[in-house]
């Protein structure tokens, strides 16, 4: 079995550590003896999206997003393609927010992919802080990182998860993340998915199930470091 991961733009979308996202996945796949590669697209080149399983779109600054906005409508059609085929997605802060319709800063409006009816809008202040969620797709809680000035509106759509301590999409819902299909769009960073296995492994098996068929089982990995440092996060802050 073999895994292609897709990594749009690091050059641009790379200011959390998006990096550290890819190196999980490659990992834990290679742990397990699943055979992985990732492609890195810059700006220009072009994205054939039918050969990847796993996308990431990392996070950025508002500059950066407004650099990448105009790249982004020539792809949104075959992005949209892939994601309603069940295609895998994994969406981080500045990546979240262009996942949906818009995002309406100071500077301007940034259009969206609108891969996911959702919206954002700048509000006064910034929401940072760590950050925990109980999520209904995994029995560890989720932990990570928020620093982002947007609001995030889901509409109808399903969150990642119920904020036990932070901010979340809003500050006010109590709610962080979206999950639409075998997308997820979060602000939580630090990076994500090695504070977090069983996201990432959820990312995997949606993949290796969507190209090899439902009967695929993910071999048992020694997580009891991780789980120890979510522990540890969760007795912290959970008081």
């Amino acid at each position: 079995m073999k895994i292609t991961i897709g990594h749009l733009y690091p050059d641009l979308l790379n200011l959390y550590g998006d990096r550290g996202n890819i190196q999980c996945l490659m990992k834990r796949c290679q742990w397990r003896g699943i055979e992985a590669e990732t492609i890195a697209y810059e700006l220009n080149d072009r994205i054939d999206f039918s050969a990847l399983d796993i996308v990431l779109l990392g996070g950025g600054s508002d500059r950066e997003q407004m650099l990448v906005c105009e790249k982004l409508k020539e792809i949104r059609e075959d992005f949209r393609s892939y994601v309603e085929d069940n295609g895998v997605v994994i969406a981080i802060c500045g990546g979240y927010q262009l996942l949906g319709n818009y995002y309406k800063t100071e500077q301007g409006t940034i259009q969206g992919l609108e891969l996911v009816d959702m919206y954002t809008e700048q509000g006064e202040g910034r929401l940072i802080s760590n950050i925990i969620l109980k999520s209904d797709l995994f029995d560890m809680p989720v932990t990570g990182f928020e620093n982002h000035g947007g609001r995030t509106c889901i509409n109808e759509n399903k969150p990642l998860g119920r904020v036990l301590y932070g901010s979340g999409n809003d500050g006010k819902t109590g709610y962080e993340g979206v999950v639409y299909k075998n997308v997820i769009g979060t602000y939580l960073h630090g990076p994500l998915l090695p504070k977090n296995p069983q996201l990432a492994d959820w990312l995997i098996l949606k993949a290796l199930e969507r190209k090899y068929g439902s009967g695929v089982k993910l071999a048992p990995l020694d997580d009891s470091q991780e789980k120890e440092a979510n522990d540890y996060i969760c007795r912290r802050f959970l008081k």
